[in-house]
């Protein structure tokens, strides 16, 4: 007689996953044989389990990461390519999150960079840091267009207390003076309190250059590179690779995965 009002209480409540699992006891034979105390225990586990998943999808979609499906997992470690197992590992276990150290990945076009860079800002949202994916010359377009209609405040704060910003398509053009004091106002707060990953197919020996100003560049990259983890990827394009193994007949292009960037 209580079932219905106790499911209506618990959605209420807004407990979804105990109004799940308590609708699952109630379909399962001999459930009564438990003591209250364990089919408590389940009921919270539940909702415990529930509220995790709900964090999750919430973190991975303000993320806005580019390859939404890409995870650590799923990472090709083929001969010259560059990755190694190990130092992956060691990546996705987000120590370096933690400890707000930063994360340089380059190599060239198609190697795979974005997806390595998504998957893992993906392991540092199922490990409850807060994480946003962006192309740099998006960001940079964004912060002149809140500078005019006055959100410019209220983005540079929401870009301090992201945990791990990702940076991509870094140095795909030399910056602007504007861009420069730009990008050292965000690194600048950012310094040693979150991480920032960069993905750049330029080698981090042209940074300096690319900046422009000696004295900017400097200030920059002192921030971003001298606490920074560095993977420098290496061979083929990942399109090329994947094209012609889905020309193949032997691998059809539905069983590949879409690793590259």
């Amino acid at each position: 007689m209580l079932t219905h009002p106790t499911l209506d209480q618990l959605r209420k409540l807004r407990l979804d996953g105990m109004a799940k699992a308590f609708t699952q006891q109630l379909r399962t034979d001999g459930i009564e044989q438990m003591s209250f105390t364990d089919r408590m225990a389940l009921l919270l586990d539940q909702e415990a389990t529930h509220r995790a998943h709900k964090r999750l999808a919430s973190r991975l979609r303000r993320a806005k990461l580019r390859h939404r499906n890409a995870c650590i997992e799923d990472l090709d470690f083929r001969a010259g390519r560059g990755l190694d197992r190990s130092r992956i590992m060691d990546l996705a276990s987000c120590e370096w999150i933690r400890r707000h150290r930063n994360l340089l990945i380059t190599g060239p076009t198609g190697a795979g960079k974005t997806y390595v860079a998504c998957a893992l800002a993906q392991k540092a949202c199922r490990d409850d840091f807060s994480v946003l994916y962006t192309r740099l010359p998006r960001l940079l377009e964004d912060l002149r267009i809140a500078h005019g209609d006055g959100r410019y405040p209220k983005l540079l704060a929401s870009l301090v207390r992201i945990d791990l910003l990702v940076l991509d398509d870094w140095g795909l053009a030399p910056p602007s003076e504007a861009d420069r004091r730009e990008l050292l106002e965000i690194l600048e707060d950012r310094h040693e309190l979150k991480s920032t990953l960069v993905v750049s197919q330029l080698p981090r020996d042209q940074w300096h250059d690319l900046l422009g100003h000696p004295v900017l560049a400097d200030a920059i990259l002192d921030r971003l590179v001298h606490n920074a983890h560095h993977l420098d990827m290496k061979g083929e394009s990942m399109r090329k690779l994947r094209a012609a193994d889905a020309g193949s007949p032997s691998e059809p292009a539905a069983a590949e995965k879409s690793e590259f960037s």
